[in-house]
């Protein structure tokens, strides 16, 4: 079912691309570019407001879930995503990630979490951006030995409503700290 929610967005997107045009999607790091030339698979998503607006329409406001992705997704201006996958390891390197990371410094950018894992390899770093005591954006980079995902989300967010996002729109799923996983129903997906 998500998978076919994320082919309807992808659709729709494309549908209503000409008329967002005045609207500027998220800015996108420099060097983005030039880890796309060097993947086998490029996931490229950019949803601006209209479309993020136009999505949560067609999300149901009567079930717990859709409505609450409906209410996140009224909050935010852009969603921008760009995922590399790699045929073998060392087809990026580290300071390709560093200069990704550097580009959402402080003042403007915090970082409020980060995992570094020498074992598998898997590198993550979530920063957010405040604006009048209030989360206005969010950029998480996820580095795998064969894999870089870069998201971009622009909008207000409740830290809280971080995990309605993961899983969709080419997020990926990222736990963040203090919360907890809900205990799973038997027999529900």
């Amino acid at each position: 079912m998500q998978k076919a929610t994320f082919i309807f967005i992808a659709v729709l997107a494309l549908t209503l691309g000409g008329r967002a045009q005045e609207m500027q999607p998220c800015k996108l790091p420099v060097n983005l570019e030039k880890l796309a030339a060097k993947a086998a698979e490029v996931v490229d998503v950019t949803l601006d407001e209209n479309m993020l607006k136009a999505a949560g329409n067609f999300l149901n406001k009567d079930k717990q879930d859709q409505a609450q992705a409906r209410k996140l997704l009224s909050d935010l201006r852009s969603i921008c995503v760009r995922s590399f996958r790699f045929d073998k390891d060392g087809q990026y390197a580290e300071e390709d990630v560093k200069a990704l990371r550097s580009q959402f410094s402080a003042p403007t950018w915090s970082r409020v979490v980060g995992v570094r894992s020498k074992q598998g390899g898997e590198n993550v770093d979530v920063l957010f951006r405040m604006e009048k005591g209030v989360i206005a954006g969010l950029v998480v980079v996820a580095a795998e030995p064969m894999e870089l995902t870069f998201v971009h989300i622009d909008g207000s967010i409740d830290p809280s409503q971080l995990s309605e996002l993961g899983g969709k729109f080419g997020i990926p799923k990222v736990e963040m700290p203090g919360k907890s996983k809900p205990a799973s129903k038997a027999g529900s997906k």
